[in-house]
């Protein structure tokens, strides 16, 4: 596994973002928002629930359009983009990790892992064979095994699968631990970082959870609109 993430690093560019607003009503999430994630580093995203943590993800991902700012994910700036343009970039540059795995339960696990593929386009064969060796390679059972048989932990490393499959720049994760019990959350955080690192991808976790969010080489707090060094109290 490790010769295969090695030969993958080192994409030039992950994450930036550059004076990013947004407002709900009365109430702003984001107010100027910056950050940077270079290739291969880790960034926690922690904060209050209700701060805006996972708005900035939705923005980032072009769900949200947001008010002002900039989005760059591996070199391209996404805001300009339109609908179609910001589907394909996801696809192609943006692997993402729900908190819930997001599989859909009526396929199996190498379909699920080879969606991001098949929706782009990609060719059948070789996307079913890349979930295999994905699957293979985090250890979740796949021949014979039906999605909704899979564990918490399971489900969880296949939704990383399914993040990787396109070799992304960047790699997002919403609380991608909170549903699962300590043991399961202690493999899926350290598949999370491992796989960021040796694959050369950025990886920015929003969490709740302080020893998730310790792994990252960063921690960073989003409250009142302001993204913050979790430490010393100065913006990113």
């Amino acid at each position: 596994m490790r010769e295969r993430m090695m030969v993958t690093a080192g994409k030039a560019t992950g994450l930036r973002v550059g004076g990013l607003r947004y407002r709900l009503g009365e109430r702003v999430l984001l107010d100027g928002v910056d950050l940077e994630v270079r290739p291969g580093e880790s960034v926690a995203v922690t904060g209050p629930s209700g701060s805006g943590k996972s708005t900035l993800l939705m923005c980032i991902l072009g769900l949200v359009k947001p008010d002002g700012g900039t989005v760059r994910v591996g070199g391209r700036e996404l805001t300009s983009l339109s609908a179609r343009e910001l589907a394909q970039t996801r696809r192609d540059s943006m692997g993402t990790v729900f908190q819930f795995g997001e599989l859909l339960p009526e396929l199996t696990p190498v379909e699920n892992v080879a969606l991001p593929v098949l929706l782009g386009g990609g060719d059948h064969r070789d996307a079913y064979r890349r979930a295999t060796e994905l699957l293979t390679e985090l250890g979740v059972p796949h021949e014979g095994t039906p999605t909704g048989m899979l564990s918490g932990g399971e489900r969880q490393r296949a939704a990383v699968a399914r993040a990787l499959i396109t070799d992304p720049h960047l790699l997002l994760a919403d609380e991608p631990t909170g549903a699962l019990d300590p043991q399961a959350r202690e493999a899926v955080a350290d598949l999370l970082f491992t796989v960021s690192r040796e694959r050369g991808c950025a990886l920015l976790v929003v969490t709740h959870d302080p020893a998730v969010a310790a792994r990252a080489q960063r921690t960073l707090r989003l409250e009142a609109g302001v993204l913050r060094d979790a430490l010393d109290g100065v913006s990113a």
